[in-house]
């Protein structure tokens, strides 16, 4: 905190000497990647504590202990997320990527409107990452979807400019009797998901996808020859079934790793360490 109030050019000192991987995202084989983006969209909850992720410096110190684990890749943030890291020394190393869309806020009535308020896919080449991260969620009824589908596909077209990883996580949404956004997770609403965020930008050469593990894996996959990682959601009341899940759904041939944030960061028995650790076994 001392450092950012008194050396705000510290910021871009520690980006410049960061050690960064030689080879791109995926050259080596598996990823493991921690994600820590919640908090700017205002989905602070981890668990049973709604406010779980509104403790800054121990969400650093849960991130510093999963990225310090051996077979841990790298992180997944928004600015202020990645910087904290840079000024501690974490990411020496390790793969970057930079969340880009948070403007559709937990709750909100313009929650579907996922408007780009963080990284840029130009302040993601010029500050060194190695690719950028958007959530797409459709929901048919909202018209606000075409607007998020645009920004999205200009995010894809742009990083891939820039030679860079362009993450789609998708989904089809809706909005139940309450107005909450929820996202439909079965098998036909992720082979849709998949299959339009597979289209987006003017080239896919660059282009992941981030998708959660549903029943019938192999024919959501299957939608497409993209690349994907799993996402973990929500902390699960049952450790053992997510990793008997991600351990299925890891063995189809496009499924490349783990992007996963408050299953590992805050376990049922808070054990960082050993949340991660057990992911990590399963590439």
């Amino acid at each position: 905190m001392e450092t950012r109030a008194a050396r705000p050019a510290a910021v871009a000192e520690a980006a410049a000497r960061r050690v960064r991987r030689s080879a791109p995202p995926g050259a080596a084989g598996r990823l493991m990647i921690i994600a820590a983006d919640h908090p700017a969209r205002g989905a602070l909850r981890a668990g049973a504590d709604p406010l779980a992720m509104g403790d800054r410096a121990g969400l650093l110190e849960r991130m510093c202990a999963a990225l310090a684990r051996p077979g841990v890749d790298g992180v997944l943030g928004t600015p202020d997320v990645i910087e904290d890291l840079l000024l501690l020394g974490a990411l020496d190393g390790k793969v970057v990527l930079g969340s880009m869309n948070r403007g559709g806020l937990a709750g909100a009535s313009f929650e579907i409107d996922d408007r780009f308020t963080a990284y840029t896919a130009q302040a993601i080449a010029a500050g060194g990452l190695d690719g950028g991260k958007m959530l797409l969620r459709i929901d048919l009824d909202d018209p606000a979807t075409a607007r998020t589908l645009e920004a999205c596909a200009h995010a894809v077209t742009g990083l891939a400019g820039h030679g860079l990883m362009a993450m789609v996580e998708p989904f089809i949404s809706t909005r139940g009797s309450g107005g909450a956004v929820r996202n439909l997770l079965t098998p036909e609403a992720m082979i849709t998901a998949v299959s339009i965020a597979s289209g987006l930008g003017a080239t896919s050469a660059h282009t992941w996808l981030k998708v959660p593990v549903v029943d019938r894996m192999e024919e959501v996959m299957a939608a497409s020859a993209l690349p994907a990682l799993l996402l973990g959601g929500e902390v699960p009341a049952d450790p053992d079934a997510a990793l008997a899940g991600w351990q299925k759904a890891l063995a189809l041939p496009s499924v490349r790793g783990l992007v996963v944030g408050r299953t590992l960061l805050y376990p049922p028995d808070d054990d960082v360490a050993g949340a991660v650790d057990a992911a990590v076994g399963l590439l």
